[in-house]
């Protein structure tokens, strides 16, 4: 929300994708830096780290953050409960939900078990970054065409499951190849590859798939879904590794994946699509009505929604074939009339 205050429209999308690609990388260099921070200052050390850490963030937030001078409700990235119902019962949508649940449930539960077997193969708890570090670097190499395939040539759906595929073939590796360091690092590659393509087009398809107004709850759920997922796969991997053993976490992964695989195969493959948002200034209700009528006639427009409280305008575009020159100049014409 402080963000959207903070960024103009046409910005939005780049400020928000920024913010993902830096948890995305806090998240490698917390694999990496981990191990060795554990050797120096213990695990009592790393929640006080988390402590200070998060001090440092209050203070950033309070003293180098800027305060919005206008703060409104968003509706394409706030949640509204009005929206709640629209979502909840969108099936496309619950098969997206169901898939960052099962993906950080994965990764929580699966690393509550692959610290210890690298252990076994002889890797001392402080050198794990020497497989965590060549591994995540490979990763994000290799996520790359994945991504441009399923954005550029139209195969979300085709990508996206082999991904999970993937992610499914990587936790056998990891059941059957455990007592190999290489063979365990090379599980951790083709998990780390499918995890990075999966939590790029995870929100993409969201985006595709959400209508306009309730994007920003639809966003919402699927956070919130995310972080019971890892909640949950943290708690299940805990218990399987004390009463079952290590190798019922890997069981669990498999079968979690194979459930999502199956959910995944009735998925309608999501229109390729884009979203672009226009500021208007202030504009009244029956202008805002009025726009949102030619636009919503334009070559290309899948939808559009115009909020005039906001001044926004917001279109779910075709990739080929949007005729951004008329809707540009009827913004414009909108604006104009308004100032």
């Amino acid at each position: 929300a402080l963000t959207a205050d903070l960024t103009r429209e046409e910005h939005r999308t780049k400020a928000m994708a920024m913010i993902g690609i830096t948890i995305g990388i806090t998240f490698s260099i917390s694999m990496v830096l981990s191990p060795l921070l554990d050797s120096v200052i213990g695990v009592p050390g790393l929640f006080a780290l988390t402590g200070v850490l998060s001090l440092l963030a209050i203070a950033v937030v309070k003293f180098m953050i800027p305060d919005p001078a206008i703060t409104r409700f968003h509706s394409d990235t706030e949640a509204t409960f009005k929206k709640f119902s629209e979502v909840l019962k969108n099936k496309e949508l619950l098969r997206l939900d169901f898939g960052i649940f099962s993906l950080h449930a994965i990764l929580m539960s699966v690393f509550i078990q692959v610290p210890f077997v690298l252990q076994r193969n002889g890797l001392p708890l402080a050198h794990h970054w020497y497989v965590y570090l060549p591994v995540m670097l490979a990763a994000f190499a290799l996520m790359v065409p994945p991504i441009i395939i399923a954005e550029k040539k139209a195969k979300m759906k085709q990508v996206f499951m082999g991904a999970v595929a993937l992610a499914m073939m990587a936790q056998a590796l990891l059941l059957f190849a455990q007592n190999s360091l290489w063979g365990v690092a090379g599980a951790l590659l083709v998990f780390f590859t499918a995890f990075n393509v999966l939590e790029a087009t995870l929100p993409s398809m969201i985006s595709k798939i959400a209508p306009l107004a309730a994007k920003g709850t639809a966003m919402g759920v699927y956070s919130s879904v995310q972080f019971l997922g890892a909640f949950f796969g943290a708690a299940a991997g805990g218990a399987l590794m004390q009463y079952v053993g290590g190798d019922a976490v890997f069981i669990f992964a498999i079968v979690l994946l194979l459930l999502w695989l199956i959910v995944t195969s009735g998925m309608r493959p999501p229109a390729a699509v884009r979203t672009r948002m226009y500021h208007l200034g202030e504009i009244n209700e029956a202008q805002g009505a009025q726009l949102q009528q030619q636009l919503a006639q334009l070559q290309g427009v899948r939808e559009a929604m115009v909020v005039a409280a906001e001044g926004m305008a917001c279109l779910k575009v075709e990739m080929q074939g949007f005729d951004e020159a008329a809707a540009e100049q009827w913004v414009t014409q909108i604006a104009g009339r308004s100032a």
